[in-house]
């Protein structure tokens, strides 16, 4: 229940919109149930019944119908009664149904928003640890799940609530013997719905969970389509989906099978209610304790019932679906970066470049460390080369600057400047990094190596390639710097990516430069 209180956050905006679509909800509601008064009215006023006692045989006395003495006025304007509380429910139902999505697709557009800024913003050490498939799963199935719930779910669980209540006030107003007994399956369906809903709920969980897996499959199968391809392994990476995509199907299966247990015997329930109220109502009419007009209005607002309590079982069904989503897309949301920007944090002034590593300690996890008690002094304008074995912490020195990681003991400094008691974004301006897996992003080429600097002139872009000696390169191709980049940069070979990642980050002009992999400084 925490997380649909959360929920209340991103519903505040939209407050407005949301108190008008309760409006719609009540409006809606409170003519479908006044249709059965009308014709009640019709009934007693238009018709008119005349009645007339009489003695049976065991000297009871009782009444009987021997005509009618209406108006037919009445009549007409209670049939045109109808048609308006028709009329007027469908335009309400309307704005209910196009207000309950307008908020829906609002308040998912703003989670998906939180989702992706938070994402943005946490640390390497965060994004080491989480699957890509999972992230993406719960920023699209989750986050709709939501959105179902407010049109769907909300709105519509108040709508069920409010007629249930019109419904079950007019009863007790009209007959309170009848209404007893036509209440008596409400504790019996109150009572399933919560059984069933904390039964769903984790089976959601599951299915959800199960999703961002078939995700986290297919995407990674597509990714490295290559590596399948050259090693022959098509069967294994479509046997691999082929065990996920079951495992979703037969979850969804018993998903559906308890729910197709659940409602027949929502309905089944409801209907046996009717007949309760109609056997029942019929012995009041032939007691004299009740009119033949109010036990038609008892079976309409019953009537009335069975569609709403045949789609509670669906409305259950997005409630616990929401909430298993919302647990999970609240990680996300709430999900702290390792590496947190101090309070009071004071901008780095333009660098010199001089770096310091002052008896540096650094570990991945705690019980390995990975560096110890490393010292280095970069001054400006020199090179530092950093040689070493596979796994000897080299690209771990180089993360350690522009702070990606922490370090767990000692300081960096740059310029005499503790990098933790900078501001990230200034820190970061002045530090220019050819990483060691170079990704681009689908683009033109210009966009590429203007990533950084989305406001750089042509001139200075060309000067920027032509320093990573990939301007003629670039000018050969059909549509030179505007040539479009597939995804991961799939279209060029992987020294022509190396190449427009340097011009990328040489176009920065930054104090700072590092070139993760000694293969990067070769041009």
């Amino acid at each position: 229940m925490k997380y649909l209180l959360r929920l209340i956050h991103y519903l505040r905006p939209y407050k407005g919109q949301l108190l008008l679509a309760w409006v719609c909800v009540l409006v809606a509601g409170a003519f479908v149930m006044i249709s059965p008064l009308a014709i009640r009215y019709a009934i007693d006023f238009g018709l008119k019944p005349i009645e007339e006692a009489y003695q049976t045989s065991g000297g009871e006395t009782r009444h009987r119908l021997v005509g009618l003495d209406g108006n037919e006025r009445l009549l007409i304007f209670a049939g045109l009664g109808v048609i308006l509380f028709a009329v007027g429910r469908g335009i309400a139902a309307f704005g209910q149904q196009f207000l309950g999505e307008s908020i829906g697709q609002r308040v998912a557009y703003d989670i998906r928003n939180d989702i992706y800024n938070n994402l943005q913003r946490l640390s390497y050490a965060y994004h080491d640890k989480v699957e890509s498939g999972q992230v993406m799963s719960r920023a699209t199935q989750d986050v709709e799940a939501i959105r179902m719930f407010i049109n769907m779910g909300a709105l519509r669980l108040g709508y069920v609530v409010l007629i249930l209540l019109i419904a079950m006030v007019g009863m007790f107003v009209i007959n309170w013997q009848l209404a007893l007994v036509s209440s008596l399956s409400l504790p019996i369906l109150a009572w399933r719905s919560i059984l069933v809903s904390s039964r769903m709920r984790p089976i959601w969980t599951q299915i959800q969970q199960n999703q961002a897996e078939v995700t986290q499959v297919a995407e990674e199968g597509l990714t490295g389509i290559r590596v399948v391809k050259a090693f022959s392994r098509e069967p294994f990476e479509s046997q691999k989906f082929r065990d996920k995509a079951q495992k979703q199907a037969d979850l969804n299966y018993y998903q559906a099978t308890q729910m197709a247990r659940h409602q027949p015997l929502m309905q089944g329930i409801s209907a046996a209610q009717i007949g309760l109220t109609v056997g029942v109502g019929s012995l009041l009419i032939a007691r004299g304790s009740l009119s033949a007009a109010d036990l038609l209005t008892f079976t309409l607002w019953l009537n009335l019932l069975q569609l709403p309590v045949r789609t509670l079982g669906f409305v259950i069904n997005i409630v616990a679906r929401c909430i298993s989503s919302a647990e999970r897309v609240f990680e996300l949301i709430d999900a702290q970066s390792a590496v947190q920007e101090k309070p009071g944090a004071q901008a780095l002034p333009t660098a010199q470049g001089n770096v310091v590593f002052d008896h540096v300690s650094f570990g991945y996890e705690s019980a390995s460390p990975v560096l110890s008690e490393v010292s280095i002094d970069a001054k400006p304008g020199e090179v530092i080369a950093l040689l070493g074995p596979t796994g000897s912490g080299k690209s771990t020195i180089v993360n350690l600057i522009p702070r990606f990681y922490d370090v767990t003991g000692g300081q960096v400094l740059i310029d005499g400047h503790d990098v933790r008691d900078v501001t990230l974004d200034s820190l970061r301006r002045n530090i220019g990094i050819v990483q060691q897996d170079v990704f681009l992003f689908i683009g033109t080429i210009r966009d590429n190596i203007s990533y950084g600097k989305p406001e750089a002139t042509q001139e200075e872009i060309e000067r920027a390639a032509k320093a990573a000696r990939i301007h003629d390169f670039i000018m050969s191709l059909p549509y030179g710097y505007d040539e479009w980049v597939g995804e991961r940069g799939v279209t060029l070979s992987g020294g022509q990516k190396q190449r427009i990642a340097i011009a990328r980050t040489l176009l920065l002009d930054p104090k700072i430069l590092i070139f993760d992999d000694s293969t990067s400084t070769g041009f």
